[in-house]
């Protein structure tokens, strides 16, 4: 009989991590370096490398989950050439006007020069026809026009192209009109509407997010189908918003997919760190190109519809990430004015740090922290054996150049490095209004735990939680997640000139739209679930905050209940409301629903204790430099037993990871196998 396996795939910047779960809850885990050339080859030879330590066929696969930087990193690296756009006439400017808006860091904008817009204005075309903000027509579709935009496009030989019309989120019908006409007159063409990537209102973020997604269509398709050629299972795509789907569903919406590795990881650190207790944390996804932080508020990472990819604004909902170039493999490096400097550049996984002995050529933090002995000489359980001299004689030169000893050099990095997510963390905590010294840190990733101990010295936490095998978290995480898709209208309407009867048809409208989707993705009706949230503001306000919205009938007492929790959620953001004044009165905008399609989970078991002595998991020792030189012990984490503590200076190793103790620090194993660190 054929078994049935689910495999998580989590494709980073230097491996590809794999996890594999049998259905009856035995979870087998591997790692194999990444082929940025060809992701997809490293993501089919991480599929056939855990097969083959199960003993196992493509025939056991009962579906394949997946997490992909694909559409990340071309945004990141800027690779959006050959975009055209179709707008509404008279708003051809609307990517040059933008928003007006100064970075960060340049209080005098006569420093800052806009950057370039992701289509020039040569390459926009506009198109006659008109709506007003209700859907109403005010002029109808010209076709004429729409035709001498589709044979210019053709003609120029632009294959990529945007449609967003001015008010196509009350009513998309001139859009589908428009791609009509590209399909008949553009056939070679890749189009993206507005109305199916963000159906809500704000002309520029919508402009700007369906251009995103038509930019990264073509590369993610050719992905996709290259795995499932390769692959032959069902695949499931991770998205940005916290749940997967199915890959042909994904192919319509590839910018759903923009941060969808790091969102598994957050989700997969909520699963496993809440059966011990810890419903709200920190999460550290320490990888080999960037680490990524979020936060976890009672079980759940929290979302945002203001997020950005590089330059570009992505009004989707995702995970509220901030990723820093802070990885295993970030160079250290000097500015022009002689400061040390670590990332946001990377040595990747070829040629990767010198340790690598592939021919890195500058020095990185896996250099680092194997001069200073804090990793063995070989990682994933030898697979990768480390050349430390190589190391160190690349870093005797960096250390030379700056006038410092080869240890003060090594250990420099590290604290700049560890500064760089200590920033990281208080941007996604202190900026948020939250208190990061009652949030543990969950530290996960390759070189996530790396830095555990000084980030808690640096930041004041109350502990950091490491799990079981850290470095294959976020694949572990693809397990844990449901089917999701989302679903919005924008409806600006002031609370006291609200008809519930317009609440109720914009929600029975959303939920079949989800039921839709849930249906081609296989679930009977019985199994579909909805939730509800919605945007709201004061009047007079330009951003809006989200809540979460109750089941039921739209009627009376559910209009109440949303707006309560809307002056509940201000206050807590920013510290007032308006509950009764009068003057200042509530404005709905957004209504949004969620498709979600229940998974079933990994089963997590307690352990029995142990007898209380770490020292059966002790390996022997080595020299490492904390703040100075020391022989240190060394333990195998597989065979530490809940119960068991160890005290710092020590280093815990396992496949995937690393954990430094540092002088002063104790790590206690959990009834589920986690390492909790304390002062």
């Amino acid at each position: 009989m054929a078994r049935r396996l689910r495999i998580g795939i989590d494709t980073g910047g230097t491996f590809t991590d794999v996890v594999a779960l049998d259905e009856d809850g035995g979870v087998v885990t591997t790692k194999t370096p990444s082929t940025p050339a060809d992701p997809a080859e490293g993501f089919a030879y991480g599929v056939g490398k855990v097969l083959g330590l199960l003993g196992a066929g493509p025939e056991d696969v009962a579906a394949l989950s997946h997490g992909t930087t694909v559409a990340t990193n071309r945004l990141l690296e800027d690779r959006v050439d050959g975009l055209g756009l179709v707008t509404t006439e008279g708003f051809e400017s609307i990517l040059e006007i933008a928003r007006q808006s100064v970075p960060d860091g340049y209080g005098n904008s006569y420093f800052w020069v806009k950057p370039p817009r992701i289509v020039p204005v040569h390459r926009v075309r506009a198109v006659g026809g008109r709506l007003d903000h209700t859907g109403a027509e005010i002029r109808p579709f010209d076709e004429a026009s729409a035709v001498a935009a589709a044979r210019w496009f053709r003609d120029q030989g632009i294959l990529a192209i945007g449609v967003c019309f001015l008010h196509s989120y009350a009513d998309p019908s001139h859009e589908l009109a428009m791609r009509d006409v590209l399909r008949r007159e553009h056939p070679g063409a890749v189009v993206s509407l507005s109305c199916e990537v963000l159906r809500e209102y704000r002309e520029y973020e919508r402009s700007v997010t369906t251009l995103v997604d038509a930019a990264v269509k073509p590369a993610m398709n050719g992905y996709l189908s290259r795995i499932t050629e390769r692959t032959a299972s069902r695949l499931l795509v991770m998205k940005s918003n916290g749940g997967v789907l199915s890959a042909e569903e994904v192919a319509r919406q590839p910018i759903t997919t923009v941060l969808s590795g790091p969102a598994a990881g957050a989700l997969g650190a909520a699963f496993v760190v809440s059966h011990s207790g810890h419903g709200s944390v920190v999460t550290l996804d320490g990888g080999g190109t960037s680490t990524d932080v979020a936060v976890v508020l009672d079980g759940e990472p929290t979302l945002t519809t203001e997020g950005s990819i590089g330059r570009h604004p992505v009004k989707i909902p995702m995970i509220d990430i901030v990723t820093v170039g802070a990885g295993g493999g970030s160079v250290a490096w000097r500015s022009p004015e002689g400061a040390p400097k670590v990332g946001p550049r990377s040595a990747g996984a070829d040629p990767g740090p010198l340790c690598y002995g592939r021919g890195g050529a500058e020095p990185t933090v896996t250099d680092a922290h194997a001069v200073l002995g804090r990793i063995p000489p070989h990682l994933l359980g030898g697979e990768v054996p480390l050349d430390v001299g190589a190391a160190r004689t690349g870093l005797r030169a960096f250390a030379d150049d700056l006038g410092l000893t080869l240890e003060r050099a090594a250990a420099g990095i590290l604290e700049i490095s560890a500064w760089n997510q200590a920033n990281a963390i208080r941007q996604i905590t202190v900026k948020r209004g939250l208190d990061v010294r009652d949030y543990p840190l969950v530290a996960f990733g390759g070189s996530g735990p790396l830095l555990a101990c000084r980030l808690l010295d640096v930041l004041g936490l109350p502990a950091a939680v490491v799990p079981e095998n850290p470095g294959n978290l976020s694949a572990f995480g693809l397990l844990t997640v449901d089917v999701k898709n989302d679903y919005v209208r924008t409806r600006v309407v002031r609370d006291a000139e609200l008809d519930p009867s317009l609440l109720g048809g914009v929600y029975t409208g959303l939920e079949a739209e989800a039921a839709a989707a849930l249906a081609r993705e296989g679930f009977a009706e019985d199994r579909r679930r909805f939730a509800r949230s919605a945007d709201l503001r004061y009047c007079g306000q330009a951003f809006e905050v989200r809540v979460s919205a109750p089941a039921g009938p739209p009627d009376e007492a559910f209009r109440t209940e949303v707006v309560r929790r809307f002056h509940d959620a201000h206050e807590a953001l920013y510290g007032y409301c308006y509950r009764d004044d009068p003057r200042h009165p509530v404005e709905w905008v957004n209504l949004r629903v969620s498709g979600i399609g229940p998974m079933e989970r990994p089963r997590l078991t307690e352990r029995p204790p142990g007898d209380g002595d770490p020292s059966r998991a002790r390996t022997g020792a080595r020299a490492v430099y904390f703040d100075a030189w020391a022989e240190t012990p060394v333990y195998r984490r597989e065979k530490l037993a809940p119960g068991d503590a160890v005290e710092g200076p020590a280093v815990i190793e396992e496949f995937g990871s690393t954990l430094p103790l540092h002088p002063g620090f104790t790590a206690r194993l959990d009834g589920f196998g986690n390492l909790v660190v304390t002062r």
